[in-house]
């Protein structure tokens, strides 16, 4: 799975496992460069993250519904109502999107 954002392909990598979706990016020292999506999840926290990243919130026709750039660690986002998919993304990979747009989301 993909999401072109400004003609840049960013693979992104579905979290569907317990363990999977507890980790993310936990402890994860090299820069993030790929994507991860939580189908279902409509709250979210960077505890342990070592680095800043990016955090999409989409209804399930990926229509964005809350954006925040640079999260930094030790950040919670509360419980989001009509939220299906999280999107972890590269810190600085949603500079031109904005609320109310739709992600592009390719396969394969």
């Amino acid at each position: 799975m993909y999401i072109v954002i400004d003609k840049k392909k960013i693979a992104v990598r579905v979290l569907t496992k317990k363990w999977e979706r507890i980790k993310g990016y936990m402890w994860y020292l090299d820069t993030v460069t790929t994507g991860l999506c939580y189908p279902k999840k409509r709250y979210f926290s960077t505890y342990f993250y070592c680095q800043a990243v990016d955090v999409v919130m989409t209804d399930k026709d990926y229509h964005i519904l809350y954006l925040y750039k640079r999260l930094k660690s030790e950040k919670r986002i509360l419980f989001k109502r009509k939220v299906y998919y999280t999107f972890v993304l590269p810190a600085g990979t949603c500079c031109n999107l904005n609320v109310g747009d739709f992600l592009k989301i390719k396969e394969k």
